[in-house]
């Protein structure tokens, strides 16, 4: 009898334990990568590029991104979401007595880097999923880089360029969602704090808007992002997303009233596929946006340039910014895996050769554009992804960014308007990543 009730109370606490793993998820995704880039790495190499057109190459070793994603089931249609993510492997700083300074403590950054809680969330599912409300720390799904910035939803070792440079990405916020699921399609609606202009800039246009340097995100404006999928077409995704709010006056910063009718609004649209299907994979997007009072907000940046400048720990950037940003690129794979034998297309394996071309431009418009040509560039890439198994995969590619050449027809060479080509910029980059669910 004793021995058929310690049995019972373990098999009792083997349930309890598989049932309390149902409700505890544990995952994440992970990057490695190595680079070759063979082109000047000079910060002025745009300001006059005939002085850098025989610099050395140069290499880099780098964890772009290494996530840890914590969820929980709390049942009755209450779950939590989480997920940490260290960038370019995180930051540290030590602690060091310093000899050369009579023998004082001195805090020291050790290394470069981010540690970000990207997602924070808690959602209540109405109607089986049809209908959720999400509130937290949420990923603001503009555009496809920040809907799927997974390392296995893009082939490119690095996210594709394009959109990671003209929005934030990933994009995440302190907001509320109202989502689901219906009929094949997916819907989101978002309620969010509005970016900061001045944390705007020539060459990223608003990628740093979503930052904040503070312990709390000012949110002095509020802004509406929406997105919405639809699959009703086998091995078919189709999204439409977009994002509008006021940007000017969304720090802790008071303009005065010259600036009264300056608001910054901000338009995004952006549509982006997904087509996996005859051991194709194919992906596209095209993001277009609009950035009001650019010039008087960059008016406003330079002065307050001008006048903190020599400010330690200014955390602004205070640049001239574009009325316009466009990035569109289109990706396709085929696996070739199958074309192999059965003993080496093993479960889970692929073989993906890729090719890739995007353009992107944060100044495609606007009073300053002839300021930075430079900000037009086009990317191909050409490379392989093989995954030994679902969740890992091996990337390899070989990029070449390259620039418009500048009109210079009628013009002699040491004419002071004649205007030197920019130097194209090829890498060669392979990496190793992971993305799955631990439990």
């Amino acid at each position: 009898m004793k021995t058929l009730l310690m049995t019972s109370v373990l098999a009792l606490s083997c349930v309890s334990a598989a049932a309390q793993e149902k409700k505890l998820t544990i995952g994440g995704y992970g990057e490695a990568v190595m680079t070759r880039n063979f082109y000047s790495q000079s910060f002025n190499r745009y300001k006059k590029p005939e002085n850098y057109a025989n610099d050395d190459s140069h290499g880099r070793f780098d964890l772009p991104h290494v996530v840890l994603n914590l969820g929980y089931d709390f049942g009755h249609g209450w779950t939590m979401g989480s997920e940490i993510e260290f960038e370019h492997g995180g930051n540290g700083t030590a602690v060091e007595i310093e000899a050369e300074e009579a023998g004082e403590y001195e805090a020291e950054v050790e290394k470069g880097g981010e540690v970000n809680i990207e997602q924070f969330w808690i959602n209540k599912a109405f109607a089986g999923g049809k209908f959720n409300v999400k509130m937290g720390e949420i990923i603001v799904p503009v555009g496809y880089s920040n809907a799927h910035h997974e390392p296995n939803q893009f082939f490119g070792v690095y996210r594709p360029e394009g959109e990671s440079t003209i929005l934030p990405n990933t994009w995440h916020q302190v907001g509320l969602s109202l989502w689901g699921r219906l009929n094949g399609w997916r819907y989101e609606a978002q309620l969010l704090s509005g970016l900061n202009s001045e944390s705007f800039t020539a060459e990223d246009f608003v990628h740093y808007g979503a930052t904040s340097p503070y312990e709390f995100k000012v949110a002095n404006n509020y802004a509406v992002a929406a997105r919405v999928d639809n699959y009703m077409v086998k091995g078919l995704r189709l999204g439409l997303s977009g994002y509008y709010g006021y940007t000017f006056r969304n720090s802790l910063r008071t303009p005065g009233t010259k600036y009264d009718d300056v608001h910054g609004a901000l338009g995004i649209v952006a549509l982006d596929f997904t087509l996996n299907r005859w051991n194709w994979l194919v992906r596209g997007n095209v993001d277009y946006a609009h950035f009001a009072d650019a010039d008087e907000i960059s008016a406003y940046n330079q002065a307050n340039w001008t006048h903190h400048k020599y400010q330690d720990g200014n955390p602004h950037h205070y640049t001239n910014i574009g009325s316009h940003a466009l990035a569109y690129a289109l990706e396709a794979g085929y696996n070739v895996m199958p074309l192999m034998t059965r003993r080496q297309a093993g479960a889970g394996q692929s073989l993906w050769l890729f090719g890739r071309f995007e353009h992107y431009n944060t100044m495609a418009s606007g009073t300053y554009a002839s300021m930075y040509k430079h900000t037009k560039r086009y990317r191909a890439a050409v490379g392989v992804n093989y995954s030994p198994v679902k969740q890992i995969t091996l990337k390899a590619e070989y990029a070449y960014r390259f620039f418009e050449k500048p009109n210079n027809s009628g013009l002699a060479a040491d004419s002071p308007l004649y205007k030197q080509p920019y130097n194209n910029e090829p890498s060669v980059s392979i990496g190793v990543t992971y993305t799955g669910w631990f439990m």
